[in-house]
């Protein structure tokens, strides 16, 4: 990830980055690499995964959500919702830096830039984008709002529904992928994608540190359960979970 800072640090890349104000709370070391702005969260990961999948030099910054980086005047310059994770490429569209949040959007804008994980195919390629936009839709409000009332405050309400109703929508989105993955390896044809890369984070999260593995009745899904091991053994994809 990180080898020897640019020699020039105040050149052209260097000046460019630093009209950003995020860039004066967290200085870029090397200002010729994509920046990185996370937390190993589920959606912090789909980004450290997919950088390192793809083998894109980059820069990681820290934003401690205990310290309330993410409320920051500097972080929120970035991104105004206050939401990690959130890159700025120094390297963007016409040779300028682009900055970027929303998981799924620099998915999409790190595949395109690349030409990795991404099919060749244009029906393929729409097939992707699907499946991305079901976890953004789905699998990340779902699975977030069952952790929330099955291990964080909202385990303490006495009214239940609330954790009934986001274990049962669980278990019906863990449904709709078991279907699809039963004999199939990835999501999209026969090669990893983006596509996975959007969902790992969270599925291994929902058996994992939200506790919620039983509750959803996770051994019964046995594709998602292959697919999610196949995944995580992944090289790329556990030097990516760590990050930051």
């Amino acid at each position: 990830m990180l080898s020897s800072p640019v020699s020039e640090s105040h050149g052209p890349l260097s000046h460019y980055l630093n009209a950003f104000p995020v860039t004066e709370r967290w200085p870029a070391q090397y200002p010729d690499r994509l920046q990185l702005y996370s937390l190993p969260t589920p959606n912090g990961v789909k980004v450290s995964i997919m950088l390192e999948e793809i083998e894109l030099p980059y820069e990681v910054h820290k934003i401690d959500f205990g310290q309330g980086d993410q409320r920051s005047d500097a972080f929120l310059s970035l991104n105004p919702n206050g939401k990690i994770p959130a890159i700025l490429d120094p390297d963007g569209p016409g040779g300028r830096p682009l900055p970027l949040f929303e998981s799924g959007a620099i998915l999409h804008y790190l595949a395109e830039k690349t030409g990795k994980l991404l099919p060749a195919d244009p029906a393929e390629r729409w097939h992707v984008s699907q499946w991305v936009y079901f976890q953004v839709g789905h699998v990340g409000p779902m699975f977030g709002q069952l952790g929330f009332f099955n291990k964080f405050d909202g385990r303490l309400w006495e009214d239940k529904r609330p954790l009934q109703r986001y274990v049962d929508e669980s278990k019906r989105i863990l449904g709709v992928m078991d279907t699809h993955l039963t004999g199939r390896e990835w999501f999209v044809g026969d090669a990893f994608s983006i596509a996975d890369v959007s969902m790992l984070g969270w599925v291994r999260n929902l058996i994992g540190f939200y506790e919620a593995g039983d509750l959803v009745g996770f051994d019964s899904f046995a594709a998602v359960k292959a697919w999610l091991e196949r995944g995580l053994a992944r090289p790329a994809v556990q030097r990516g979970l760590a990050i930051p």
